[in-house]
């Protein structure tokens, strides 16, 4: 099925099955995603208003990669590997911050925020280094709605790849909401293992007790479409989320509250280690808004964390050997259905 059909039409008794487990165990697969996934897609780096002013980076990792962005003096956004030329050392901490040169900790080589080589003290003249050979490598940025993203070797446009998302949020105000808070949560489990767990609802009851008792089950519905997967369902009262829940291709995830929302990049760093990074938006800001917004921020933590515990043994089971590909439900899995079939798509396996 193509990866931009929608699976709401799956033919009536047309069975799917899990992927096969060693597609979540084996260390060349995680190599391949790599190179065939996270560096050709643009990942999530966070709020663009992180980097309005001269001097501002925000530096992440893209499976294993290292890469940055930076607002130049010239008022210019730009993005390179975080990776210094000379031995490979990392110039930058990992998070938001502010720099003039960009000086590597190692043998003090520094860059412009240009990415141009500045100089290399001690280095020597026989032969003498020409600093034109080696600036930093630059890597592509894009922004939407106030969402800063990076491309290592993108093969298309952020707006190709978020397909239809612009679409189905085109009536929220999210530019009206400020990041407040973020949050780095991990667990050792393969990032796949982790999203054909968000992308469903159908473990909602056994995994999530209270949050189950907070929305109507019955009406959870889960739609595939291009780009990414939509999960609804009628909250109650004194549930922070508003009901709306998205995962977009391959790798991050909104969800809504009242007044705000959060965003989320699920990271893997080995093949059985996964980072989930977290970044929180509100549109209240105020003091006294701050015991609501921590409901929503706290809430969310509390959600995820029950996952992991789940996400972690079944990984422990597909290395062991101990599974073998199960159906996948036509009523609650077709998110599962959809991101699975855009991995074999990328794998071409």
């Amino acid at each position: 099925m193509p990866a931009d059909t929608r699976h709401d039409d799956v033919l009536p008794g047309q069975q799917y099955l899990n992927l096969d487990p060693g597609l979540y165990i084996r260390p060349e697969v995680f190599q391949e995603e790599r190179a065939r996934i996270f560096n050709r897609s643009w990942q999530l780096m966070g709020p663009a208003s992180d980097l309005a002013q001269s001097g501002q980076y925000l530096a992440i990792d893209i499976a294993g990669i290292p890469v940055f962005a930076i607002r130049g003096r010239d008022g210019v956004l730009r993005g390179f590997r975080n990776v210094c030329r000379h031995r490979g050392a990392k110039l930058l901490a990992d998070g938001a911050g502010k720099c003039g040169l960009i000086v590597c900790p190692y043998h003090k080589w520094s860059f412009a925020d240009t990415g141009r080589l500045v100089q290399a003290p001690w280095y020597g003249k026989d032969p003498a280094i020409i600093p034109e050979d080696w600036p930093l490598e630059p890597v592509s940025l894009a922004q939407w709605r106030g969402l800063l993203f990076a491309a290592i070797d993108p093969v298309e446009s952020l707006q190709d790849q978020l397909g239809d998302l612009p679409e189905e949020l085109a009536d929220e105000p999210m530019e009206s909401y400020q990041a407040t808070d973020t949050a780095t949560v991990s667990f050792d489990a393969n990032w796949k293992v982790y999203t054909d767990n968000f992308v469903e609802g159908y473990h909602i009851p056994g995994t999530h007790p209270g949050f189950f008792a907070a929305i109507d089950f019955e009406a959870f519905a889960t739609t595939a479409h291009k780009g990414y997967v939509k999960m609804t369902a009628p909250p109650k009262d004194g549930l922070f989320y508003r009901g709306k829940w998205l995962w977009m291709w391959p790798n991050w995830t909104l969800s809504l509250f009242d007044g705000g929302m959060n965003v989320s990049r699920i990271n893997p760093t080995s093949v059985g280690h996964t980072d989930q990074h977290y970044h929180f938006f509100f549109a209240d800001t105020a003091p006294a808004a701050e015991e609501a917004r921590q409901k929503s921020v706290q809430g969310t933590l509390a959600v995820v964390r029950e996952d992991y515990q789940v996400c972690v043994e079944t990984h422990r089971n597909y290395a062991a050997g101990a599974y073998t590909s199960g159906p996948l439900s036509g009523r609650h899995e077709r998110g599962v259905q959809y991101f699975q079939e855009r991995i074999v798509q990328a794998l071409d396996v």
